[in-house]
């Protein structure tokens, strides 16, 4: 009995510093996300929340076992449903954030920071608007994660991300993008 409990004491010890990253490790983190997105400012007060796919992939540095950069690439559509005609705005966004890992085996993680989107693509129902909305986007990045450890070089995200943009999204108006997405994607280790 004795050296079951050892064997189960030193498998739980090897098991909760899986997770844990040293400084210079790197992982990469493709994903895909179910985001709902809407308008906010004084501009945008007769719309509606619309939903849509997002893909992307994360890359995390690691500066110690707790904090990391993060950046990547994102392709995100936003918009918002107005009078019952759905305005498409597609980016490619570029976060990046600081991303804190915690919890006893660090597999959670709370991100944040700024992030720049260029505008890809805007339609309101079948017509190009694309000339009325600003190419660059600022927002502010919020989100929060869990990793399922599969292997120790491989496990599985979930996660929150929210952004509230900073810059005006049309050229002439006081309009902002705003978006949730919660995510599953898998991490490597390299």
């Amino acid at each position: 009995m004795k050296k079951i409990i050892l064997a189960m004491a030193i498998l739980s010890v090897g098991m909760t510093q899986a997770q844990q990253r040293e400084k210079g490790t790197i992982e990469l983190s493709p994903k895909i996300g179910f985001t709902i997105s809407d308008f906010s400012g004084s501009g945008a007060s007769d719309n509606d929340a619309v939903s849509s796919l997002s893909i992307g992939v994360g890359a995390d540095y690691y500066l110690n076992n707790r904090w990391s950069i993060r950046s990547g690439l994102h392709y995100q559509t936003m918009g918002s449903d107005i009078d019952d005609t759905i305005l498409g705005l597609s980016y490619l966004t570029i976060p990046l954030n600081v991303n804190w890992h915690f919890g006893k085996t660090r597999k959670w993680n709370l991100n944040f920071g700024p992030s720049v989107g260029f505008l890809t693509y805007a339609k309101l129902g079948d017509v190009d608007v694309k000339d009325t909305f600003n190419e660059v986007q600022v927002g502010l990045n919020v989100g929060i994660g869990y990793k399922f450890e599969l292997t120790k070089k491989v496990s599985l995200l979930v996660d929150y991300q929210g952004m509230a943009g900073l810059s005006n999204a049309t050229k002439d108006g006081n309009i902002k993008n705003n978006y949730g997405s919660l995510n599953v994607g898998a991490v490597f280790k390299l």
